[in-house]
């Protein structure tokens, strides 16, 4: 008569009960306005509420750019072999295997080839999640190499910047990655095929100094943080009191430091009307 017996389900406890709501909600550090963070990603990682704009994964910038989010990865293996074998609180190939965890990335950008607008392009997107996106040898190495492309196929390039600067784990290697990007984009000038730097929150310090602000158009985001050094080095330094939104990307835009600001959900058109306007894909086929 098993059929008669009556199970005893286990007791519910109060964790049991709860609405597992952890991770779903994120505070806007705008208006700081809790989202939902659905809304948030379906809005580009913008704010719906003040229009502030969130960081982007790389994965997610190339998507949001390329059409129908589809694109050919290139360089997707290479990954620093740690050369100094540098290590301060932690050692640096831990560093590098925890972002490379989290990012699902083998290092601090991601570099791609597809149709902008149904034209050919190619982008290059770095990622802050990654050792605040620094940019070490195998980040100068994507972006001469995506150079490279450019030149040998005659295709315009964007690279958006989201760094914190030169990686100072490589030392000094990393610092002859500022000459070696430099010195690739000078011969995509003379090609000559136009060149776009998109500038993010943040884009500071080496990278700043080199690549970012060598665009044929430098744009930026709304409110991003843009630089070299810190507003207290720089303070120190002169010895006066930095206006107000100094290094910010309103703040440039009116002292001339860039061509524009674009909201990113108005990037993709912009950057398609002004590659036409450059003369881009005059001699490529559509």
């Amino acid at each position: 008569m098993a059929w008669f017996k009556k199970e005893k389900k286990p007791l519910e406890t109060p964790a049991d009960k709860k609405v597992q709501t952890e991770g779903l909600w994120v505070k806007c550090d705008g208006c700081r306005q809790i989202l939902w963070k659905k809304d948030l990603e379906q809005n580009l990682q913008c704010c719906p509420k003040c229009g502030y704009h969130f960081k982007m994964t790389s994965q997610a910038r190339l998507a949001m750019l390329f059409d129908e989010g589809k694109y050919t990865e290139h360089d997707a293996g290479l990954a620093s072999p740690d050369p100094l074998e540098f290590t301060d609180r932690k050692s640096y190939r831990r560093r590098l295997e925890e972002a490379q965890k989290l990012t699902g990335m083998k290092d601090a950008i991601l570099s791609g080839e597809g149709l902008l607008d149904g034209k050919p392009l190619i982008a290059c997107a770095m990622d802050f999640r990654f050792i605040g996106g620094s940019m070490g040898a195998v980040v100068g190495e994507k972006i001469t190499r995506a150079i490279d492309r450019a030149i040998a196929k005659r295709l315009p390039l964007v690279i958006v910047a989201c760094s914190g600067g030169a990686r100072m784990m490589e030392g000094a290697i990393s610092l002859m990655q500022l000459a070696t990007i430099s010195a690739a984009l000078a011969q995509l000038d003379a090609v000559p095929k136009p060149f776009i730097s998109v500038l993010t929150d943040p884009t500071t310090g080496g990278t700043t100094a080199s690549f970012a602000m060598l665009g044929d158009l430098n744009i930026a985001e709304p409110g991003a943080l843009i630089g070299f050094a810190g507003p207290r080095v720089i303070e120190q330094t002169i010895k006066q009191k930095l206006p107000d939104g100094f290094q910010r990307a309103e703040f440039l835009l009116q002292h001339g430091m860039l061509d524009a600001i674009v909201p990113r959900k108005e990037m993709k058109a912009y950057l398609a009307r002004s590659f036409r306007l450059l003369g881009a894909w005059d001699e490529t086929a559509a």
